[in-house]
């Protein structure tokens, strides 16, 4: 990976954050606004979660698909540009609440409005317009089909359960067994049933690709590179698992036989049981691990970086049985890593990874992140974890003179509370370690942590919005062990002002961020 180069700065914020009208945020005229932002305060990164459709819990973290963009993320201001959808067809939307995403009501909005956008799309499409998407479908067929295919089923058994007075389920559980196990007469069967529906969903992620195409081509525009992020594993619930049974370890009927999670540690006491299938590594490796060389290149094509979720998981995976109720219970079990990472390099030359090493990381981790020369991460707020002895430990690789740099260093992820509120939680022990450590300067103690990691020797240094804005435990985009209200917070319009930019670009300059592009 080539991660040397100038030192540089940026914003963690994943689009469904932004503010809009339609309830979450999306790849519109604010994102475009945000790039103004990004630009006015010196800022060269952006760094996002993962775009596919979101399944279970609303995490981008489970997706229906790897390949996938969230249809949710497409801008219906932008299709009413195009002449797909009237004013009108936007008069009376649901209340939606303007800092947080509410999906139920979203979702109901939203969807059937980019269906009749498509289905108009699809009946008066022609010129440029339909040629691009006759090349995207050509050129994504090899994920597209199956995707398009698996939403039009969804939604088809999903009708079937609500009909007969039930919730709609899985794949696995509440489709037919033909199609579930993909059986080709059923296959042909249900395609040809399907045609518009499967139709209609080709061109949403037409519209996807095209609409984050202008965002990303205009981040470059004003020297901003985008940092993604990739899970490292699949939703049980996902065309992927669906497609690519074999890639995964689960019973005749497609349910998991093992399911991934991490050991207890900071985050939960019972540590966290994912649920994710585990991947079939032997099966993997006798195709040349293309399921993975196609994630990796459709990743690449999607983002100038990529922060590869649990990186850990490559080198080894906690094992958890099937239907234990927590993670507790588990093993670890090796990975391929180096295999996997070697067949990588020889599809796709050097990687521009960044691997996510935090939890239980053992020398195999750091060994495996070495070998490839990829950056790892650094948190300040892992750093300042005293006890009640209130002693810091001088050799927590979280402290800023611990830090190298061949590393991204963070004041907080998304997995964390906002510096603010995180340091409404701590001790007065650690509260001291923290002002020796960083003498009080900045009145704002999340404003320090800033300056903190602005000052890093790491090479990348990037910050959550919600710290920029000072904000406190509302606006916490996850809690790690929770199924409910996570990924929902979004800022409101005007909250961006000049003073925040003004103060970030300082910094910015300070610590010798700003690129010559600025």
């Amino acid at each position: 990976m080539s991660f040397g180069g100038p030192r540089a700065s940026g914003i963690l914020l994943h689009p469904t954050s932004l503010p809009g009208p339609d309830g979450i945020g999306d790849l519109g005229p604010a994102a475009f606004r945000f790039l103004d932002f990004l630009e006015a305060a010196g800022q060269s990164l952006w760094q996002v979660l993962p775009l596919g459709p979101t399944g279970y819990g609303d995490s981008p973290y489970a997706c229906f698909s790897s390949f996938a963009g969230n249809p949710l993320l497409v801008s219906l201001e932008s299709l009413v540009g195009l002449g797909l959808l009237a004013a009108s067809d936007l008069e009376e939307p649901p209340v939606f609440p303007s800092d947080r995403v509410a999906y139920d009501r979203v979702i109901a909005w939203k969807l059937p409005l980019l269906s009749l956008a498509a289905r108009r799309f699809l009946a008066g499409a022609a010129g440029p317009a339909r040629e691009r998407l006759d090349a995207f479908r050509d050129a994504e067929r090899w994920w597209l089909d199956d995707y398009c295919l698996f939403m039009a089923l969804k939604q088809a058994f999903d009708h079937r359960a609500r009909a007969a007075g039930r919730n709609g389920g899985a794949w696995n559980d509440s489709w037919d067994r033909d199609i579930a196990l993909r059986e080709p007469a059923a296959m042909r069967r249900w395609t040809e049933a399907l045609a518009e529906e499967i139709a209609v969903q080709q061109v949403i992620q037409f519209w996807f690709v095209e609409q984050w195409d202008a965002v990303k081509k205009e981040a470059a525009a004003r020297g901003i590179r985008i940092i993604g992020d990739l899970p490292i594993f699949a939703a049980p619930d996902s065309a992927d698992v669906w497609a690519n049974r074999e890639c995964f370890l689960l019973d005749a009927g497609g349910h998991p036989t093992v399911v991934s999670g991490v050991p207890p540690d900071y985050f939960a006491a019972t540590g966290q049981l994912w649920g994710n299938p585990l991947y079939d590594w032997a099966e993997m490796e006798r195709q040349g691990f293309r399921f993975w060389i196609a994630r990796m290149r459709a990743a690449e094509r999607l983002f100038d970086f990529t922060r590869i979720d649990h990186f850990r998981g490559f080198d080894a995976c906690w094992t958890v049985p099937a239907g234990e109720p927590t993670a507790e219970l588990g093993r670890w079990v090796d990975s391929p890593g180096v295999k996997l990472f070697e067949s990588l390099e020889r599809e796709l030359g050097p990687l521009s990874l960044i691997a996510e090493d935090l939890g239980v990381i053992t020398p195999g981790v750091h060994a495996l992140r070495e070998r490839f020369g990829l950056p790892g991460m650094r948190i300040l707020q892992f750093a300042f974890d005293a006890g009640e002895a209130g002693i810091l430990s001088p050799d927590n690789r979280f402290l800023p003179h611990n830090h190298s740099p061949d590393s991204v260093v963070y004041t907080g992820t998304h997995d964390n509370d906002t510096t603010r509120g995180w340091y409404a939680g701590r001790t007065d022990a650690e509260r001291r370690c923290i002002d020796s450590y960083a003498p009080p300067g900045d009145p704002e103690m999340e404003w320090r942590f800033i300056r903190m990691a602005l000052a890093s020797v790491c090479r990348f240094a990037v910050v959550p919005l919600q710290d920029a804005l000072g904000l406190g435990p509302e606006a916490r985009m996850n809690t790690p062990g929770t199924s409910g209200g996570n990924w929902a917070w979004r800022f409101t319009e005007g909250t961006l002002n000049g003073g925040i930019a003004e103060k970030l670009r300082g910094l910015t300059e300070t610590y010798g961020r700003l690129s010559s592009h600025r």
